[in-house]
Formats: C-alpha cells, sequence, structure tokens
C-alpha cells in the first residue's frame, strides 16, 4: 500500500509540473537549503552526448543533487531528426520541442542545457559518415566554447570513442570530439577568437559513462578489471525531497514525451560506472573530484565568504529562512570584490536568487498581452512584494528599451505593491523566434551569426524589467523577464512567454499541394494580423509554368489576433512539374513572407517560431484504384493527408471502431508508423484485419521497431523485424521484381521515383520472413551488404497484405513524387484482378 502511495504521489507530482510547466517556481525552505548546500560547493561537472534522451539523467541528477556540482549537458543536437510521438512536428519544430522537453527534465534533475549548432539529419552509422554532413571544425569549435564558457572540472561522455561503426554516429562522435576538445579549450592556438568573449579553460578529468551493455553482458562486466572505474550508488534517498535520486531522473526522463520517454519511477540501491580515459590520474577510486578544491577556499578572497555561508549552512532556520538575510547580504558584499570572473559570475547568480527566495520576494512584470508588434504601446502589470520583516525598498523600475520609473517605497511586510507602466515596442524590434532557425542552414549545420547566441538553448527574452532593491542599504538588481500571466475556468492560473511578433504572418493551408490532373484548383490563404487596423493586399510568388488568379488580393483586418482567409485558384501546366509557391504579403511599402507557427503542448512553455512560409506544389502524373481508405494512427505523422492529396477518401479509425462489418466500407487499411508499438489494443484486433485481407482488401503496415511491440503477429505469415536501415537518402534502389504488379499497376515505377527522397531510404527493415512474401527493392548503405526487407508484399486470400519501411512518412511532407506513386500503387495491388473476377462473375 505504501508503495502504491508513493506511485500515486509521483503521477500527481508529475502532472503538476504539466499544468504548470511554465509557471514561476515558489521555493519551499528545504529547496532553499539545497540551495544553499550548491553554493557552497565550488565545482562543476559537464555531460557530453549528441542528442536529447541521450544524457543519463540518473547521474546528472546524483551530480547535482548529492555531490551538490554545478551539472550540466551539452547535446550536440536538438533532436531535429527523430519521429514526434505526440504531434505532427517534424524536423526543425521538432528540436524546438525536444529542447523544451531538455530544459523541463534539466529543471527537474537540477542541471543545466547548452547545445552545438550541429542539425540532426537523422541516422548516422558511422562518425565518418556524420562529419561529412556535420562541419566537424564548427561543431568541434562549440564544443570547445561550451567547455570554456562552463569550466567544468569533470568532463563525462555518455557514449565511447573507441568503437565507431557500432552505435548511431551521432553518438561516436560526441564522444571523439569531446576528446579532442578536452585539450583543446586550453590552447591558445584553437578558435583564438572565442577568447573575446571567455577565457582558456582546461578539464582535470575526463571520464566514459560505461556499463553492463558495453561489454555484452552483467556477467562479462562483472568479472571486468574496474581498477580504472569509480561507482557511484545514483539509488540514494533524498529526505527533503522525499524521493530518491532514482525517482527523480524518472520524472526527469520523462519529460521525453515526444520521444514516448514517460516511465515508471525506479527506487532502490543501484551502481553507475564510469572509466577514467584522461587527464590528472586518480589517487583513489572513491571522489570523482578528488585533488580538486570545491570549497570557498578555491577562489581568492573565498575563505571569508565561506566562513559565513557555513555557517548558513550548517544552521539553517527551516521556520524562518528570513533569518539569514543578514548573512547572505554580507557575503555578497564579499562576493563582488573577488578578481575570479566566473565564480564570481556564477556564485552571485546563485546567491541573489537565495537572498530572494529567503526574502520572500515576489517580483512578476505581466503583459496584457502574450505578444506585440514593433512600436507597439503594451500595458504591463507589476506586482512587487516582500514577504520577510526586512528593510527592503524598490528605488526603481528600468529596462534598457528606455523604461525608467523611480519608486522609492519602503516595501512593508507581507504589503502587495501593484503598478501599472507601459512599454513601447522598438520601431526596429526582431521577432521572437528560436535562433538557430531565423537564417537558412545546411542539412548538417544551422547557421549562427551572432556568436554570442551558440550554445545557449534559447533564445534570451529581450523585455525584461530590472527591479531595483535595496535590502539593508545594499543595492541588489533583480531582473524578471515580461510574462503573460493569465487563467481559464478548466486550468486556473496560466503563464505564457511574452513575444514580440510580425505586424502580419501568412501561409498557405497545405504545405504540399499534389495535382493529379491539369485541373485548377482552389487553395487558402491564411493572414493574421499582429496589430489593429492592418491594411494590404497579399500576391503568390509561384513557378513560370503555373499561373495564380487572381493576380493579388486586398486585405483588411480591424482587430490584432484576427485572420482572413483568401482562396486563390492554382492552374497547373499540361505535364508533370513541381516547385514552390509563396504568400508575399505588402503593407504599405513593407513585404512580409513568413508563417508564424505556434507550438501548444501542457508539459512545456508555449513557444512561436517564424519560417519561410512556402508550400510544395506537384503537378503528378499519378493514377490509382479504390477510393476509400481505413488509416489506423500510430506515433504520428500526416501520411492521411497526403493521401488525400491525390484523391483518396481517408477516415481516421480507432482499434475499437475495427469490426467485419466496418471493414467491409474500405478498399484498404494502412497502419500508421509505429503503431504496433504505441498503440495497445490493435493486439486484439489483428485477426480481424487479416481476414479483411483475405476477403480482398488490401493492408499496408509501415515501419515498427522490434522493441516494446504490442502484438505477437506482425503480419498473417512470419515476418521478423531488425534494426536494419539504410540511411543515405540517395542510396541505389535495386528492383528486384521487375514485373511485379506493385511496380506496374497502375503507375509504372521506374529508378527515376526513387529520385529526391529526404534524410532516408527506410528503417527497421524486417530481416527474415516467410515465403509467400515476395521482396521487391534491394538497397543498402556505403560498404553494407543489400538490405531486401524495405518492400514486401504477400497475397493473402484475396487481397494483399504490405509491409514497408521506407520512410513515406518523411517523403510525403516533403512532395516526393515518386514516394506518391508506389505508394499508390501499394493501395491499387489486385484491384485490377478483382474488377476482372467481377465482370467474370457477371
Amino acid at each position: 500500500m505504501m508503495q502504491k502511495n508513493l506511485l500515486y504521489f509521483l503521477i500527481t507530482l508529475f502532472s503538476l509540473s504539466l499544468l504548470q510547466a511554465q509557471k514561476p517556481k515558489i521555493p519551499s525552505s528545504s529547496e532553499i537549503y539545497e540551495s544553499i548546500q550548491k553554493l557552497n560547493f565550488l565545482g562543476s561537472v559537464l555531460y557530453i552526448a549528441a542528442h536529447p534522451d541521450d544524457e543519463n539523467t540518473r547521474l546528472i541528477s546524483y551530480m547535482s543533487n548529492q555531490v551538490k556540482a554545478r551539472t550540466g549537458y551539452l547535446s550536440l543536437t536538438r533532436g531535429d531528426g527523430g519521429q514526434n510521438l505526440i504531434g505532427p512536428e517534424i524536423r526543425e519544430l521538432l528540436g524546438v520541442i525536444r529542447t523544451q522537453e531538455l530544459l523541463a527534465a534539466r529543471r527537474i534533475d537540477g542541471g543545466e542545457q547548452f547545445f552545438t549548432r550541429a542539425n540532426d539529419f537523422g541516422y548516422s552509422k558511422h562518425p565518418d559518415e556524420t562529419l561529412d554532413i556535420w562541419n566537424k571544425d564548427q561543431v568541434l569549435s562549440d564544443v570547445v566554447l561550451a567547455i570554456r564558457q562552463f569550466k567544468p572540472d569533470i568532463i563525462i561522455n555518455r557514449f565511447d570513442h573507441r568503437t565507431p561503426g557500432t552505435t548511431h554516429g551521432h553518438h561516436t562522435t560526441s564522444a571523439l570530439l569531446s576528446m579532442e576538445a578536452f585539450e583543446l579549450a586550453n590552447d591558445t592556438s584553437a578558435y583564438p577568437d572565442q577568447l573575446k568573449q571567455t577565457s582558456l579553460w582546461q578539464p582535470k578529468r575526463l571520464f566514459y559513462n560505461t556499463s553492463w551493455w558495453r561489454y555484452g553482458s552483467r556477467e562479462k562486466f562483472d568479472k571486468l578489471d574496474k581498477s580504472n572505474m569509480l561507482t557511484f550508488d545514483i539509488g540514494v534517498y533524498y529526505p527533503l525531497k522525499g524521493l530518491s535520486n532514482n525517482e527523480v531522473a524518472s520524472l526527469a526522463s520523462s519529460q521525453h514525451l515526444c520521444q514516448g520517454f514517460g516511465r515508471m519511477a525506479q527506487r532502490g540501491s543501484q551502481n553507475e560506472y564510469i572509466e577514467f580515459l584522461k587527464g590528472d590520474p586518480l589517487i583513489n577510486n572513491k571522489n570523482i573530484f578528488d585533488g580538486i578544491d570545491t570549497s570557498w577556499n578555491r577562489v581568492k578572497g573565498g575563505k571569508a565568504i565561506g566562513n559565513i555561508l557555513y555557517e548558513v549552512e550548517n544552521n539553517f532556520n527551516f521556520k524562518n529562512p528570513s533569518e539569514h538575510l543578514s548573512q547572505l547580504l554580507e557575503a555578497y558584499k564579499l562576493l563582488q570584490n573577488i578578481e575570479d570572473k566566473h565564480w564570481k559570475t556564477q556564485k552571485t547568480k546563485e546567491l541573489k536568487a537565495i537572498i530572494e527566495m529567503c526574502a520572500g520576494l515576489y517580483l512578476e512584470a505581466s503583459s496584457e498581452t502574450n505578444w506585440a508588434t514593433p512600436n507597439e504601446l503594451i500595458k504591463l502589470n507589476i506586482e512587487v512584494l516582500n514577504r520577510s520583516n526586512k528593510n527592503i525598498v524598490l528605488e526603481s523600475l528600468e529596462n534598457t528599451n528606455g523604461l525608467k520609473v523611480s519608486k522609492q517605497i519602503l516595501l512593508e511586510e507581507n504589503i502587495k505593491y501593484d503598478f501599472k507602466e507601459n512599454l513601447i515596442i522598438d520601431t526596429d524590434q526582431q521577432p521572437t523566434t528560436p535562433y538557430w532557425l531565423t537564417k537558412k542552414g545546411t542539412l548538417g549545420m544551422y547557421q549562427v551569426d551572432d556568436t554570442n547566441l551558440i550554445g545557449l538553448p534559447e533564445t534570451p527574452r529581450t523585455y525584461k524589467i530590472d527591479f531595483n532593491l535595496l535590502i539593508d542599504n545594499i543595492p541588489i538588481t533583480f531582473t524578471k523577464n515580461i510574462i503573460y500571466r493569465f487563467s481559464k475556468p478548466d486550468k486556473g492560473e496560466l503563464y505564457r512567454p511574452f513575444e514580440i511578433i510580425p505586424e502580419v504572418s501568412a501561409k498557405i493551408t497545405e504545405k504540399v499541394i499534389i495535382l493529379d490532373n491539369d485541373k485548377q484548383r482552389d487553395i487558402t490563404v491564411v493572414v493574421k494580423a499582429g496589430r489593429d487596423d492592418l491594411e494590404g493586399f497579399v500576391e503568390i510568388n509561384h513557378p513560370n509554368d503555373w499561373s495564380i488568379f487572381p493576380k493579388n488580393q486586398k486585405i483588411s483586418i480591424i482587430n490584432k489576433g484576427e485572420e482572413q482567409s483568401l482562396i486563390f485558384t492554382v492552374i497547373p501546366p499540361k505535364n508533370q512539374s513541381e516547385g514552390y509557391i509563396s504568400p508575399i504579403v505588402h503593407i504599405g511599402d513593407k513585404k512580409y513572407t513568413k508563417e508564424l507557427i505556434e507550438i501548444d503542448y501542457e508539459h512545456i512553455p508555449f513557444q512561436t517560431v517564424l519560417l519561410p512560409s512556402e508550400s510544395k506544389i506537384v503537378r503528378l502524373d499519378i493514377k490509382k484504384k479504390g477510393n476509400n481508405i481505413a488509416y489506423i494512427q500510430g506515433a504520428g505523422d500526416v501520411v492521411p493527408e497526403s493521401l488525400e492529396q491525390i484523391g483518396y477518401n481517408v477516415r481516421i479509425i480507432k482499434p475499437e471502431d475495427i469490426n467485419p462489418e466496418m471493414l467491409k466500407l474500405f478498399d484498404a487499411v494502412v497502419v500508421g508508423i509505429r503503431a504496433y508499438n504505441v498503440v495497445e489494443d490493435l493486439k486484439f484486433k489483428q485477426q480481424l484485419l487479416f481476414d479483411f485481407v483475405a476477403e480482398g482488401g488490401n493492408m499496408i503496415v509501415q515501419y515498427n521497431t522490434s522493441y516494446r511491440l504490442k502484438v505477437t503477429d506482425l503480419a498473417p505469415y512470419n515476418l521478423k523485424l531488425s534494426r536494419d536501415r539504410v540511411t543515405d537518402e540517395n542510396a541505389e534502389v535495386r528492383i528486384l521484381n521487375p514485373d511485379h504488379e506493385v511496380l506496374n499497376f497502375p503507375n509504372k515505377i521506374t529508378q527515376k521515383d526513387f529520385e529526391g527522397w529526404t534524410q532516408e531510404r527506410g528503417l527497421y527493415f524486417p530481416d527474415e520472413w516467410a515465403d509467400e512474401f515476395t521482396p521487391i527493392l534491394s538497397m543498402h548503405d556505403k560498404g553494407e551488404t543489400p538490405k531486401e526487407g524495405s518492400l514486401l508484399v504477400a497475397k493473402h486470400g484475396k487481397g494483399n497484405f504490405i509491409y514497408t519501411g521506407l520512410s513515406f512518412f518523411r517523403e510525403f511532407p516533403e512532395g516526393v513524387s515518386g514516394a506518391y506513386r508506389l505508394f499508390a500503387n501499394m493501395l491499387s495491388i489486385g484491384k485490377e484482378d478483382l474488377k476482372l473476377e467481377a465482370k467474370l462473375n457477371d
């Protein structure tokens, strides 16, 4: 019962963290005390890996919460190349989500988050392949910069630099670059321009976070000589939190919802191992900081500060933390005089936060709206509250954008002070958007021109308010981002970031527009006003062999936030053609070409992203048979919408809806990506689906992984999944059965149909199958054996069962013509035979 109650508590805590992900945290006395413990530890650890979810949250939490070290995670990428289990966002937008999920995880495990400019282009089998696409010098420079800025005593690699080709190429590359950067960070000849904004640094030691799986089995690992390793019991219990380290880590890793990482809490003793790789040898194998002074004696002038702060820690008043304010303020004054800029900056930040917490200060600047446009006047509600008996004076409010208001108000205990102020947004203020997306990068790298931004997890907020206070006559400034606070009846108090957006944005409602004949078609352009009284017109930029009517249309929007929809007619050429169209909004003498995208999930802060507004348009020579398609959704894709583009009637069905009578309405059933990994109830419906095929229907199953399969039988015949994949989107495709119907009816599929594919050919191909299956294609990456499991077709009764690992879910959103033609053939297979059979029966 006790274990069940604790589980309920953890689930409740996790649910609250989702609902309040954007709300300022109100610290308890125990959290203030833990902050003081960390303040008194002058040591740091940097964990390095390749992607969101690569980080070991158990070890990050242990270093932060047990060791009390400042702990950071450097993820080389933002995870842009993966899949999304919670929504339709992929590529750049998925990277935005995963960035915020990492920040949510760090808020729980106590770490900090950093990145490089590397773009996650998808799976890579070898570091050589990775570095053919990434710019090695730029990514290495970013790793060096992170080390110089964070100044870790200890670096821990998640992956082994000695095993290239045995795991994701990004993984091994992260370790290889870390090994190089270890010395380069202290080399004046390496990236000297960085020294204008930071300084040299030499980490003390570099480790590899190893485990039994590195050696193949627990038995082999148990027999291993571990004299070069450190061991930590990362299952320790934190009474101040009421949680064990592993429970904290589980909550942190569960923030990776778009990757399906929500998991049950773990408890109990558990060993974690790190292998020493380079740096100062360990004198003993117990202390990772062996030989490093992590006390205040580490910095010149720090002893006097330590004498004060250790006393606060040793005699902390949990009932009334404000009792320590005088000591904290004295330490603050002394800290401003130390010469070590790094520790002065870091510990001043930590100490100010503790002073704010001990004083019970509540400082907030809330806008009347969550977004504004350049030159707009914004009304602010400013709240100031002192919940201690200390003598605190609000001297003034100001910001770097021209606001400066003198107050000179003595803040009486627990009396709230509200102020109304106006703020004018700068005329030339740039919109709020992820800084790494403001310019077009390459397949492997994001372009970031402002070197001050490189490595930051998100774009710093421009609009902030400085609260200039006197606490016991000591001047201290607390800076707060302007936010938007509001409420909903069904959710209560909510917070959003305050964003700057352009005065107008526009989008075409469909990102890919497929026309399967030369008939004209209407498209919708949605224009959104960022300000009141918007007047202008819209035109569509288009390829020369296409026509758009009318040439332009006027827009007139009265209220900020409202939208106006415009219908344009697209007239395609007679022959197959493709290109891009984009709306151009004219407001006075200005032109706007970007789309405002909103990302709204409860577990991460609300995000606005500005991207070029364009849609791919394709005049496609395509034929199809059969009209009605049932689609079973899996991990999230836009395949149903894509099939509707080429004229199919698609209905999303749920497992509970599946029955023989309902299935008779459809010509084919398509199973979404990873559906057998994420949809539990499908295991009860497999036989009904197989019976549907036997009666003449077609069934197409898209890729799944062999891990955590929910069904026993993937197909009506034996079929075994592997980890085979072809990551080179240009890999040669060899046709094994050129006469097979799926390559000839109703569209003739040739090598040309495999041109222009994006990110990969496919993934998790079967490597074993029954004789009933016919392999259609063969492909492989450089240096590998041919993989023939990407497209398997089996006759089952009167119908056809198809299993495919080809990445249609990536190709459809990019408008890849050949992918549409091949999928149409897969849906159409056998339909000609059924027509002939029907005629014969008549």
